[in-house]
Order: structure tokens, then C-alpha cells, then sequence
């Protein structure tokens, strides 16, 4: 399996609301609780109605669209990683898995997956 290593650096806030958001950016995750509005972004992104962030995260997806069928797919990548001591933050869409770490885990997870028999490639342009 592949996961592809996407070149931006990533933040985790909490906004006021979505007003500010750039739905024209290439990344975002936006997650809304009764407790909440949660917003992952491009770090340059970020809008100025953040009431609380975290900065310093870098990404991968799964490459390719996941069957919903598919079982553990996540449970094995967060498990490869936290044997490994590397926290992830996880975000999942329609087709497929975003893997988050912590800038100064990143190579050390992909070193970790690869090890483990994943092709951790370049973002490839389509």
C-alpha cells in the first residue's frame, strides 16, 4: 500500500465559526460538535477567528480510494506508529485516511512505515 507525503505544513485550530475559512485552499477538514468547530488547515490558511491552535504538522494520505469494506487499515498504521512513540492526528474523508504528525516525527514515521512495507512517495501530480 502507498501513502503519499502531501508538502505543506498543516495546523489544528478551533474557530469561532467558519466565516473566515479559505474554501478555496487545497486542504481542509472542518468538524462542527455541539462543543466545537474544529478546522485542520494549511498553516498559511489558518483564519484570524482562531481561538486555539496547534502548529507544526505535517501530513500523508493512503493513497487511493478505500473500500469501505476494508478493515484496519488505520488501526495498523496508528499502531506501527505508537510503538514507535509518534502521536498522529486523524482525518478521514469519503475516499480515504490523512495521517498527521508532528513536524519532527514526520520522517521518522514514513522511515517506520516503509520499514514496514509501505511506499511512502512523493505527492504525485495529475
Amino acid at each position: 500500500m502507498r501513502v503519499e507525503k502531501i508538502d505543506y505544513d498543516f495546523s489544528i485550530c478551533k474557530v469561532e465559526d467558519y466565516s473566515q475559512v479559505n474554501f478555496e485552499s487545497e486542504y481542509y477538514f472542518i468538524g462542527r460538535t455541539d462543543e466545537e468547530n474544529s478546522l485542520v488547515c494549511i498553516t498559511e490558511d489558518a483564519p484570524g477567528n482562531v481561538t486555539e491552535r496547534d502548529d507544526g504538522w505535517k501530513a500523508f494520505r493512503i493513497q487511493g480510494t478505500l473500500d469501505f469494506s476494508l478493515i484496519g487499515i488505520l488501526s495498523e498504521i496508528s499502531t506501527l506508529l505508537a510503538e514507535n512513540e509518534i502521536g498522529i492526528f486523524a482525518v478521514s474523508t469519503y475516499n480515504t485516511d490523512y495521517i498527521l504528525t508532528k513536524s519532527d516525527n514526520y520522517d521518522k514515521a514514513l522511515k517506520v512505515l516503509c520499514d514496514a512495507g509501505y511506499d511512502t512517495s512523493e505527492r504525485r501530480e495529475i
